[in-house]
């Protein structure tokens, strides 16, 4: 990169697997610095080598448990300070505690809530001021159908994704005039180590509510990613991609 061209810095949370892993990759080869964080260090350094193998791309590696709100504001702050900018955030840090309403706890709810959602409300919020000094900006936030339509057992992952969106297009609104634009990326069905252990029953029966026939793969959702944190997505923000092989479709 020239110094006239620097070369874009991005966060990605939740990078040492997966999903995650796929979109650090993905931005990797778009020529990005790629900064990956989860609390797995030994995951993340073999992410980190997988994109020096795949695209001999510059990424680097920190630790941290994202539902510690001053250790994330660190992290973010860190890496903005380090490189001199930041331009790219992907929330993608996620977990699941399901359970029926009737018997899900208030610390299953609450653990939830604090990843999936107020996480993402704090790496946004310390995002902006290094956004705002480089007056270009891309923020998105890994969703999931679930915050779209519900889903049985899964109030507490429902409700997180669903305030995901509200909170996203909040951001977009207050943030438009700035250059930072803010939007949801909203998996269906996709092939994670998640998935990979459900029961063949519900496996099936995601199936038979897909039009595609099939679960999608982490590469498509990355490739979302790529788009929507790419300069060709300037005037896109405030949405929900849905990469769902047509699941929710109206």
């Amino acid at each position: 990169m020239s110094e006239t061209n620097p070369q874009r810095v991005a966060i990605v949370t939740g990078a040492s697997r997966g999903i995650g892993a796929e979109i650090a990759v993905s931005l990797a080869g778009q020529g990005r610095h790629v900064v990956l964080v989860a609390r797995d260090e030994a995951k993340l350094e073999s992410v980190s080598r997988r994109i020096a193998d795949e695209h001999d791309g510059a990424s680097s590696i920190h630790p941290c448990d994202v539902s510690r709100t001053e250790a994330l504001e660190q992290a973010v702050e860190q890496v903005a300070s380090e490189h001199g900018r930041l331009d790219i955030l992907v929330n993608n840090a996620g977990i699941s505690r399901d359970n029926l309403m009737l018997r899900m706890t208030d610390e299953e709810f609450d653990e939830v809530i604090a990843v999936n959602l107020r996480a993402v409300f704090v790496a946004c919020r310390t995002a902006l001021r290094p956004m705002m000094r480089g007056q270009w900006g891309r923020i998105i936030n890994v969703g999931s159908v679930s915050g779209l339509v519900g889903n049985a057992g899964q109030a507490n992952y429902a409700a997180s994704k669903a305030g995901l969106i509200g909170l996203t297009r909040s951001l977009a609104k207050e943030m438009a005039r700035k250059n930072i634009t803010a939007n949801v990326v909203a998996p269906g069905f996709i092939e994670t180590d998640m998935t990979e252990v459900l029961p063949d029953a519900v496996k099936e029966a995601a199936l038979q509510v897909t039009p595609l026939r099939r679960f999608g793969r982490g590469r498509e959702i990355a490739a979302a990613v790529a788009y929507l944190a790419s300069d060709d997505a300037g005037y896109t923000t405030g949405q929900v991609l849905t990469v769902d092989g047509g699941m929710t479709m109206v």
